[in-house]
């Protein structure tokens, strides 16, 4: 590899050689292995329907059977707690900590704009980034959804994949502040994938910490311009499209993982998050 020009910053140049080395050393079965627990992540952090939790003897096993590390120890932890609940609970304690409570909002933009127009932008490059890599998520869910994003992140990989997690990872490190503060089990799957991440730099930490304190931009408009259509909260009783054809990928099919965009039942889309669920 040619040397970077000296133009480029000390700092840059470091974490750029730092990155094509996790690259080059990442062998295929470790970017597979890395793939199905971006996959795991994904599924155990949508909505936990019927579907989703007739299927938690499989994920367990799943989970169970990763390789040891610090993110499938902390997969390990939430399954401890969500495979013994009922499914009411489980969708009450959801709902609750993601619908109700906009400091751990699962939709990443928020963190970044707010309610503005630029939220909006943001929104509509994330989709464009989608369509360009050949992937198709239906509208059914904002593209800026966690599990949305952790679903592209495990089918196009650690490099263009994971982009959008790296440019969000002070939203990240925020939800998952506002998961410990509340006491939620949710939060071992947000400590599981901002350990996959670069660490945290003494800027993220002061920005996660400004945010904290005063919130995200306001400016209170509404998303039509990203043209996503989009009406009840999950749980609405919508039938499921089969599997690559708009909806995420059932929970039995956690491995290896493959190319199917995701979808939920529809989202509003004026907002973090709808007020509840029907």
């Amino acid at each position: 590899m040619s040397p970077l020009p000296t133009t480029v910053p000390a700092i840059v140049r470091t974490r750029v050689r730092a990155a094509v080395r996790r690259r080059a050393t990442m062998s295929p079965r470790e970017a597979q292995e890395r793939a199905l627990v971006l996959r795991l992540l994904s599924l155990l952090s949508q909505y936990p329907d019927e579907e989703l939790a007739a299927h938690r003897p499989g994920l367990a096993s799943a989970v169970a059977a990763l390789p040891r590390s610090s993110a499938a120890a902390e997969l390990s932890a939430f399954m401890n707690w969500f495979a013994v609940q009922e499914p009411d609970a489980l969708a009450r304690h959801y709902v609750e900590t993601f619908d109700l409570r906009r400091r751990s909002s699962l939709y990443l933009t928020y963190y970044l704009h707010g309610d503005t127009r630029r939220r909006g932008m943001a929104l509509l490059t994330l989709a464009r980034r989608y369509r360009a890599a050949g992937w198709d998520t239906d509208g059914g869910e904002l593209p800026d959804h966690l599990p949305v994003v952790l679903e592209f992140a495990a089918l196009a990989g650690p490099g263009a994949g994971e982009a959008p997690l790296r440019m969000h990872r002070r939203g990240l490190e925020l939800i998952r502040h506002a998961l410990t503060e509340s006491g939620s089990p949710y939060r071992h799957l947000l400590s599981a994938l901002l350990g996959l991440l670069p660490p945290a730099t003494d800027a993220d930490r002061a920005a996660v910490a400004k945010l904290a304190a005063e919130g995200p931009p306001e400016e209170e408009v509404g998303l039509d311009p990203y043209g996503a259509a989009h009406g009840a909260g999950h749980g609405a009783g919508h039938g499921h499209p089969a599997y690559g054809d708009g909806e995420f990928a059932p929970p039995s099919a956690f491995v290896p993982p493959k190319a199917a965009p995701p979808a939920r039942a529809p989202r509003t889309a004026d907002g973090p998050r709808p007020e509840g669920r029907s």
